[in-house]
């Protein structure tokens, strides 16, 4: 939902330089055997795919695959899709899905992951934005979330917009946070 967000409803009205980058739940909360980690398993793998179509083709087709894949597992429910079907519903090279079985790509997800982590600690999951915040170490401000259930309207999506990146980049704020009390409402597939 924050990537609708984020995309249909900010980067048309806002100044947005947007790289995507892997969180893998698979690393980061290292379950034990059994369905969760079967799950997490199959989104690693899809991450695997995601970065060597980075290496191989730059940023830029990277959240096309990301659209794809969530189309299919948001909109669809299906998440034992073809790897390679996706690629080809988003216009790319079907061959990146061999990737999803090479180990090869864990240093990168792992590195890309941690840059994230590193922005906003490690009690968080996904999402986590990083902002420009010349008065931060390393320039940047990170947060995690927020954590939506819904796309609010365009001029309430540019006012929670404008008030994360105030929140994020001012000294000493680090969280807010109340219980979910509703699943999210995908829409139409995009």
């Amino acid at each position: 939902m924050t990537a609708r967000w984020v995309v249909d409803e900010v980067q048309p009205h806002r100044e947005l330089d947007i790289v995507w980058q892997p969180i893998s739940l698979l690393f980061k909360n290292e379950p034990e055997p059994g369905d969760r980690r079967d799950a997490y398993q199959g989104t690693h793998d899809m991450l695997r795919v995601m970065e060597a179509l980075r290496a191989a083709e730059g940023d830029a087709p990277v959240f096309d695959l990301y659209w794809e894949f969530g189309r299919r597992i948001h909109h669809d429910r299906d998440r034992s899709f073809d790897i390679a079907d996706a690629l080809t519903a988003a216009g790319l090279d079907p061959a990146h899905a061999t990737a999803a079985s090479d180990e090869s790509f864990d240093a990168e997800i792992r590195t890309r992951m941690d840059a994230g982590l590193a922005l906003v600690g490690q009690d968080v999951g996904t999402p986590i934005i990083a902002f420009p915040d010349p008065a931060a170490e390393g320039g940047r401000s990170g947060i995690f979330g927020p954590v939506i259930t819904r796309v609010p309207d365009t001029e309430r999506s540019l006012a929670v917009w404008d008030a994360m990146v105030t929140l994020t980049t001012t000294p000493g704020f680090w969280e807010l946070k109340r219980t979910r009390t509703e699943r999210p409402e995908f829409g139409d597939r995009p």
